[in-house]
């Protein structure tokens, strides 16, 4: 097993240049650790070096994606959560577990963060449901990717118009949070359900938009149309 770690690695540093490494920290307010490696480059590894390993079992391939984690280099963490969301389609109850402590432990930044929640998380909490209660407690979390993660885990499913009335639960939880990156994440989980349900999020903003960070509320009323962004940034005046 180590020596599939040891080729993704391989091709990562053969891939790597000091331009898209010290491009791609600029995206970033915290210290990030990068190969400097193209994301469509890390994508076409991933692809190549999977098709090694696509026979193994469940368990040993997130083996292989817990050995990335660990690193704490971004694209190998782009690489494990490749993997994971793979094999999608095995996924089953008592996976949550190993996918809460990733995001608790390992997720340092916002790409890794919505990577993995995007897609693995999302994905898990379309075929269990009833899991979704447990987002609502990571909105509580000190970790503020726990939190971020509770309202990105849900943009595929909100663009699917699937959970509504959670995701405005999950919304009033985040709705003071005073980190930046936690308003836009709730924020694009609000703009992804206008897909579907654009008056309704709509309504909710006009009910909110005394309180809400300016953050948030611009990215929930970024697709809608002008007349109505121009309604959603009016503030009540205090007298």
């Amino acid at each position: 097993m180590s020596n599939i770690i040891e080729q993704v690695r391989h091709e990562l540093i053969n891939n790597s240049d000091e331009t898209t490494k010290e491009s791609g920290k600029r995206f970033f307010k915290e210290e990030v650790r990068l190969y400097g490696v193209k994301t469509i480059i890390v994508t076409k590894i991933s692809k190549q070096v999977f098709k090694s390993i696509e026979k193994l079992s469940k368990k040993e391939i997130f083996d292989l994606c817990e050995q990335l984690w660990i690193s704490g280099i971004m694209e190998e963490s782009f690489i494990a959560c490749n993997w994971a969301y793979a094999i999608n389609k095995q996924y089953s109850e008592d996976d949550f577990p190993l996918f809460e402590r990733w995001v608790n432990e390992y997720v340092t930044n916002w790409a890794s963060c919505d990577t993995l929640c995007n897609h693995t998380v999302g994905t898990f909490l379309e075929m269990y449901p009833l899991y979704i209660e447990k987002l609502k407690y990571w909105t509580k979390s000190q970790n503020r990717w726990v939190r971020r993660a509770s309202a990105v885990s849900l943009i595929i499913p909100a663009k699917k118009g699937l959970f509504k009335e959670d995701i405005f639960e999950i919304a009033d939880n985040l709705l003071l949070d005073a980190d930046d990156l936690v308003q836009k994440g709730y924020g694009w989980m609000l703009k992804s359900l206008c897909t579907k349900y654009e008056d309704d999020v709509y309504q909710y903003v006009l009910s909110k938009r005394d309180i809400m960070p300016r953050t948030a509320l611009r990215y929930a009323i970024e697709k809608m149309p002008k007349a109505r962004k121009q309604e959603a940034m009016i503030r009540e005046k205090k007298g």
